[in-house]
């Protein structure tokens, strides 16, 4: 059965640091884009990063630039996120999915499986 299960999520401090992953089961990650996406309460969930997996190619929205870091751990079959001076506005849901690579990547309908999410929340 084809899984994609994230962990790391947790709260912390404003200006911490959190690693979430995403770990795929029951198929290969290879050949697909993975990106990682969050929701706020009440906001539209929007991406946040991806990475191919054929070349590595990575791509970071304006707002985690600098401050985030994907990565891919092959032998694992999983792929991190590094989120490094958190603010309370990364406060959301945290969900990993995968697209074919000639997908738009940019736009949520090309990802066609997704995992259950993990919670973020940013405070003091």
């Amino acid at each position: 059965q084809r899984q994609l299960v994230e962990s790391g999520g947790g709260l912390v401090q404003p200006g911490g640091s959190l690693s979430l992953s995403c770990a795929a089961s029951g198929f290969s990650l290879d050949g697909f884009v993975i990106g990682w996406f969050r929701q706020a309460p009440g906001k539209e969930r929007e991406l946040v990063s991806y990475i191919k997996t054929k070349d590595g190619v990575t791509f970071y929205a304006d707002s985690v630039k600098s401050r985030c870091t994907i990565s891919r751990d092959s032998a694992k079959n999983t792929v991190h996120l590094q989120m490094n001076s958190l603010k309370p506005e990364d406060t959301a849901v945290y969900y990993c999915a995968i697209s074919p690579p000639h997908y738009p990547l940019t736009e949520l309908s090309s990802y066609n499986y997704w995992g259950q999410g993990t919670q973020v929340t940013v405070s003091t």
